[in-house]
C-alpha cells in the first residue's frame, strides 16, 4: 500500500534516531530541513523536542494577509534550505540512470551495483567539467 510522505515521516524519524543512537552519534543542534509539504506544528514540535532544528519551508495555506506571511518566514533559514538542494540535485542526477528508476533486479547487490556505477558517471562528469 502506498502512504504520502507525510505519514511516513513520524516512523522514519523514529527510526533514524534510534540509529544513530546505536551509532553513538550526537544529532543535537543538527538542522532537519523538509519542503513546505511537511510544514505542521506537530512536525515542527517533533523536531524540536528531540534537540534539534526543524527548518521547514513555510507553507503560505492561501494567506493573502502579509503580516502573517512575514511571521511564516521569520523563523525560516534560508540559507540552510537551500543547501538542502544539493542533496536533491543528486537525487534528480540518479533518475537520468532508467536501470535505478525502474528495478529490474531482483538481487540487492546488484541494484547497489548499479547504484555505484552510476554516482561514479555522475562524478565523472563533474570532474571532466572542472577541468
Amino acid at each position: 500500500m502506498n502512504k504520502h510522505d507525510t505519514e511516513l515521516l513520524p516512523d522514519s524519524f523514529l527510526n533514524c534516531l534510534e540509529m544513530t543512537d546505536l551509532l553513538e552519534l550526537d544529532l543535537t543542534d543538527t538542522a532537519i530541513t523538509l519542503d513546505s509539504g511537511f510544514d505542521s506544528g506537530y512536525n515542527r514540535a517533533m523536531i524540536s523536542r528531540y534537540g534539534l532544528i526543524p527548518v521547514v519551508k513555510p507553507n503560505p495555506r492561501n494567506t493573502k494577509d502579509e503580516s502573517k506571511l512575514k511571521a511564516l518566514r521569520e523563523d525560516f533559514d534560508e540559507q540552510t534550505y537551500r543547501e538542502r538542494y544539493k542533496i536533491e540535485r543528486c537525487f534528480a542526477w540518479e533518475d537520468v540512470y532508467r536501470k535505478l528508476v525502474i528495478r529490474y533486479e531482483k538481487l540487492q547487490a546488484t541494484h547497489l551495483g548499479f547504484k555505484y556505477l552510476a554516482y561514479s558517471m555522475i562524478n565523472l562528469r563533474w570532474f571532466i567539467g572542472k577541468n
